[in-house]
């Protein structure tokens, strides 16, 4: 549930907002329908509650063909909510209910192994619980899967995690988070990537909004630049730019190459309200990038 707001309000404060929509969202559902736009084969893992809410988010992503064969129902949690406020600038403040994703759990996995061993690039966020991420993350290891982790919302990761990961693609505060460094430009970027590659991480993505994204691999590390536009809600943006990621990885491109991609995906996606419905399909980002040549 979106508002609009020219600022955000002060604790105690009411004001009077805009614009409300109500859409699809979550960031692993928002990953998962924009690497399928992207050009991805998608298979989405979760779990929602007996609701509406889970029934049409469930709808939606198959109408769009993504495969939720694997998303199990929890009749005793409600489906995730998120209570999303967008200033004028289109910067977000997110809220996130407890739910049924939380309730995810290793057993639930092990009953579904199959798709994990059919997948050339696994995608993690922390909407699900850290035991559930890490049970994974082991499994997929052992299988010699790329395995991405967007570790939002923010959190202490265990130390065995982070040898688990191929790429951890947080953005400013969330690297801040997990590393105590403050990232403000690309040196304290450079730094807070070091942290995190001394942790265990083969390679860092970090995202830093409209400056573009901090790339930290062995064949590159800079700040690759991000296209310039006209935000109007940078909800999903994150998401989104993920999903780009994990798509253009999975055809074979470097990572300079997919972040190029992702930076697009995620410019044209901020110049539209919401989070699902601001998603482009792979062509958009293809004539996108035409005319920025």
């Amino acid at each position: 549930m979106v508002i609009k707001t020219a600022r955000f309000p002060l604790p105690g404060e009411t004001i009077l907002g805009g614009e409300f929509l109500m859409s699809m969202g979550g960031k692993g559902a928002n990953q998962a329908l924009a690497a399928k736009r992207l050009g991805g084969d998608v298979s989405f893992v979760g779990k929602i509650g007996r609701d509406i809410f889970g029934k049409k988010a469930m709808e939606y992503l198959k109408n769009e063909g993504v495969n939720v064969d694997y998303v199990k129902t929890d009749p005793e949690k409600h489906s995730g909510i998120a209570v999303i406020t967008v200033n004028q600038t289109g910067e977000n403040s997110i809220i996130v209910a407890d739910s049924s994703n939380y309730s995810l759990s290793p057993s639930d996995i092990m009953n579904i192994f199959n798709v994990i061993d059919s997948c050339e690039i696994l995608l993690l966020q922390l909407e699900i619980p850290i035991e559930t991420v890490s049970f994974i993350a082991e499994y997929a290891s052992e299988m010699n899967k790329t395995i991405i982790l967007n570790p939002a919302p923010a959190e202490i990761l265990p130390d065995s995690l982070y040898r688990k990961i191929s790429i951890i693609i947080p953005n400013e505060s969330e690297a801040e988070k997990l590393t105590g460094i403050s990232v403000k430009d690309e040196s304290s970027a450079l730094e807070a990537a070091s942290t995190l590659v001394n942790k265990g991480v083969k390679r860092v993505i970090i995202t830093m909004g409209s400056r573009g994204a901090y790339v930290y691999d062995k064949g590159y590390k800079g700040l690759i630049d991000t296209p310039k536009v006209n935000a109007i809600d940078t909800t999903g943006a994150g998401d989104i730019f993920c999903g780009a990621v994990a798509v253009k990885l999975g055809e074979g491109c470097n990572l300079k190459e997919a972040v190029l991609f992702a930076n697009t995906s995620a410019a044209i996606s901020v110049t539209r309200f919401g989070a699902q419905s601001s998603i482009p399909y792979k062509e958009e980002v293809f004539d996108f990038l035409k005319t920025t040549r």
